[in-house]
Parts: structure tokens; C-alpha cells; sequence
């Protein structure tokens, strides 16, 4: 089986911490990287869509999300609105 060389990871924050770096994206530098954001499960993209909103000043570009279980509720909606396409692996409806 063939490895897929891993890819620039940063882990975002709800809000960024008051120690260390201080920062809300944890990891890799994401100003001007295109950013994928991944979330297991999205119902309303209540998560997806304020950390797009939050990321995309620090200079990252977000076009898409990705989520493993899309619940068929009002996400794929509400993020396209937003400018960030809905990529799944399930949906439950």
C-alpha cells in the first residue's frame, strides 16, 4: 500500500489560549494556505462555519469542509452561504 506523505496539520481553537502562543490555530502557519476544515459530524455547520469566519483573517482560504457523517440538516446549506462546500462520507437523513 502506497503512503500518502502527511500534509501541514494546525488545530483550531474555540478561542485562543492565554499562555503559550496565544494563538487560535495551533500547528502550522496557515496565512495564505488553502485550509480544509474537518469535522466528524455536521447537523447545522455550527462548528465549520465560525471557525471559517475566524480563520479566514488570519489569511487562510476555505472553500471546503469535510465531515465524516453529514446529518442531512441545514450545514450543507447555512456553509454554502458562507463561501465553504460540504465534502462527506456519510449522510444520515
Amino acid at each position: 500500500m502506497p503512503r500518502i506523505p502527511l500534509q501541514p496539520i494546525a488545530f483550531i481553537l474555540k478561542k485562543a489560549k492565554i499562555h503559550g502562543t496565544c494563538r487560535l490555530a495551533e500547528g502550522t502557519d496557515i496565512t495564505g494556505k488553502h485550509v480544509l476544515i474537518v469535522d466528524a459530524v455536521v447537523n447545522t455547520g455550527g462548528q465549520i462555519a465560525p471557525s471559517a469566519a475566524d480563520l479566514r483573517p488570519l489569511g487562510a482560504t476555505i472553500t471546503h469542509a469535510l465531515c465524516v457523517i453529514d446529518r442531512g440538516r441545514s450545514g450543507r446549506t447555512t456553509l454554502a452561504a458562507r463561501g465553504v462546500e460540504l465534502l462527506n462520507l456519510l449522510t444520515l437523513t
